[in-house]
C-alpha cells in the first residue's frame, strides 16, 4: 500500500513538473484573440512598401481577350500618400459611413498600368474590427460594378497621374478583409473622361487593374495569420 501511494505521489509530481516546464497551450479563445490582434496591428507594423508593393501583377482573363490564355501585366507604383482622414480620402457619403463604423485612418497609393495609359488609386480604410469593416463595406454607397467607386483619386505630381482627379475615375473594385476596407478606383492617365462600355476591351483591362490592386493588398493585410504557438517555457 505504501508503494502504491508513493507511486501515485510520484506521478502527480511528474504531471506538475510537466505542466510547469512544457510550453503552455493557448485556448481557442486566446488563439482568436491573438490572431485578431495580429491583423489589427499590421497596418502599423508593416512598412508602407510592403502593403503597397513597387510592382503588382494583374491578369486580364483569356475570355476578355478572345484568346486561349490569360494575359498577365504589371502595374508600377507611382507614390504612397501620407495617411489621410476617412472623410478626406473617400466621397462624402462613403466617408460618413466609414466614420460611423469607427474608421481611424486611410492609407493610399497610386499605380500606373503596363501600357502607361491608365492609373489607379488603392485606398485602405482602417476599422477597429473585422465585423466593423464588413458592416462599413456593406453600407458604402457607390460600390456597384461599373462605377467609379467611393474612393477618391490620389494624383501624383510629375507623373502620368498628375491630373488624375475624381472626375477621371471610371471603374472600381473593393472588399472587406479583416479589419480593413480595401477599395480601388481607376481611370485614364490623360484627359479622357468618357464613360467606358462594359464590352470594351479597354474597360476589361481597367477592371482587371482595379481588381489586381485590391487582391494584392488583401493578400498582405487580410491573410489569416499563422496559428499562434507558445514558444517558451514555463508559461511562455
Amino acid at each position: 500500500m505504501l508503494l502504491v501511494v508513493g507511486l501515485a505521489g510520484l506521478a502527480a509530481t511528474a504531471v506538475g513538473i510537466a505542466h510547469g516546464v512544457l510550453p503552455r497551450q493557448f485556448t481557442a479563445a486566446q488563439r482568436r484573440q491573438i490572431s485578431t490582434w495580429e491583423m489589427e496591428r499590421r497596418w502599423r507594423a508593416l512598412p508602407a512598401g510592403k502593403i503597397f508593393p513597387a510592382s503588382v501583377s494583374y491578369t486580364v482573363p483569356a475570355g476578355d481577350l478572345n484568346a486561349s490564355s490569360d494575359l498577365t501585366l504589371q502595374a508600377q507604383r507611382l507614390a504612397i500618400s501620407p495617411a489621410a482622414s476617412c472623410t478626406g480620402a473617400f466621397a462624402p457619403a462613403a466617408g460618413r459611413v466609414l466614420v460611423q463604423h469607427g474608421c481611424s485612418t486611410v492609407l493610399r497609393a497610386t499605380y500606373l498600368d503596363a501600357s502607361g495609359s491608365m492609373v489607379a488609386t488603392i485606398a485602405v480604410a482602417v476599422l477597429p474590427s473585422s465585423s466593423a469593416a464588413s458592416a462599413a463595406y456593406g453600407g458604402l454607397p457607390g460600390t456597384a460594378a461599373g462605377t467609379p467607386g467611393p474612393a477618391g483619386a490620389f494624383p501624383v505630381p510629375g507623373t502620368p497621374a498628375a491630373g488624375f482627379g475624381d472626375a477621371d475615375r471610371q471603374l472600381s473594385s473593393g472588399i472587406a478583409a479583416g479589419p480593413y476596407v480595401i477599395v480601388s478606383t481607376a481611370g485614364f492617365s490623360d484627359d479622357r473622361t468618357q464613360r467606358l462600355s462594359p464590352a470594351n476591351y479597354v474597360s476589361q483591362e481597367m477592371d482587371s487593374l482595379a481588381n489586381g490592386l485590391v487582391t494584392a493588398v488583401q493578400k498582405v493585410l487580410g491573410r489569416p495569420p499563422p496559428r499562434p504557438v507558445c514558444p517558451g517555457a514555463p508559461g511562455c
